[in-house]
């Protein structure tokens, strides 16, 4: 069972539900509000996090991403922990559990909403499910494109937060795009540090993520501008959204959830190794994490 865990890597959940939880936290702080929904959105964002890592770890095996140049973060298939053929079987059950989730999702929280809405929401379900594995399984996987960034901007940040909004107030304000969109920036920020620090074995295996294209230093560049931009739309939210601006006490707790992510642009450097920068993704991912539920609290406490 350990390796099947470890396959999962727990240590991607926090980003994952990051976008969920920021959804969940506007709509309570708008007064609409269900815990089930809530609960049913965390577990089906979870289901299809571990399905995109599982599928990940077959994809980049299959694909000779994963090999003996890989020193870092090592895979579980790449070690021989699992064989890919027992992956490739967990991939297709793991996309199955997550397609019923969803599903139940849906069916609670769409009770009385249209057919159209209910075949809006299960076409992006179903998108979702498929670009959890398309990103590096296939013959053209489009993490292998460069193609990952955006991938991960729309359904890490626009979709799971307006999806989850809208599955509880049954409605999505454009101002909602704002938060968002932030959430989608940092999220790819944690892309682009797995990108940075994989770089060189990208590189000889013929993945070519956005490191790959343009070089390690403006490969940093790139990072530092994501998560100065990452903050920005929840700044923007405040003062032109609602121009009056949150309490003395939200403008605290969303300045404490600035400053840890902030900090990052002045450690993050290009001489770092690959060692040097995996610590990054999860410091990248839980303060993120961290940024939105002060945010969210912010919101609620206005």
């Amino acid at each position: 069972m350990n390796r099947w865990v470890e396959a999962a890597r727990p240590r991607t959940l926090p980003l994952a539900v990051a976008s969920i939880m920021l959804g969940n936290l506007l709509a309570y702080a708008n007064g609409k509000f269900d815990w089930i929904i809530a609960a049913l959105a965390i577990l089906t964002t979870v289901g299809l996090q571990v399905l995109s890592n599982f599928a990940n770890d077959y994809g980049d095996s299959a694909n000779g991403i994963d090999n003996q140049d890989r020193k870092v973060a090592l895979r579980a298939v790449q070690t021989g922990k699992i064989n890919r053929q027992e992956m490739k079987q967990v991939v297709i059950l793991t996309a199955c559990i997550s397609f019923f989730m969803g599903i139940g999702l849906l069916a609670y929280s769409l009770q009385q909403a249209s057919w159209e809405i209910w075949l809006n929401f299960l076409g992006l379900g179903i998108a979702c499910i498929l670009a959890a594995i398309a990103y590096t399984v296939g013959k053209k996987p489009y993490g292998y494109m460069g193609l990952g960034d955006l991938s991960v901007f729309i359904f890490f940040g626009l979709v799971g937060t307006m999806g989850t909004y809208f599955l509880q107030t049954k409605s999505i304000p454009f101002h909602i795009a704002y938060p968002a969109a932030g959430c989608g920036l940092l999220s790819v920020a944690v892309l682009n540090l797995n990108n940075l620090r994989d770089l060189e074995n990208d590189k000889k295996s013929g993945k070519n993520s956005i490191p790959v294209r343009i070089g390690k230093t403006k490969g940093f560049i790139y990072q530092k501008a994501l998560l100065i931009l990452g903050v920005l739309p929840f700044i923007c939210y405040h003062l032109v959204v609602f121009k009056k601006g949150p309490s003395t006490v939200g403008n605290l707790l969303v300045l404490l959830g600035f400053y840890p992510i902030i900090l990052m642009i002045r450690e993050l450097n290009a001489t770092m190794t690959p060692a040097e920068i995996d610590p990054y993704l999860k410091k990248t991912a839980l303060r993120t994490l961290l940024l939105i539920l002060l945010f969210g609290i912010s919101e609620i406490i206005q």
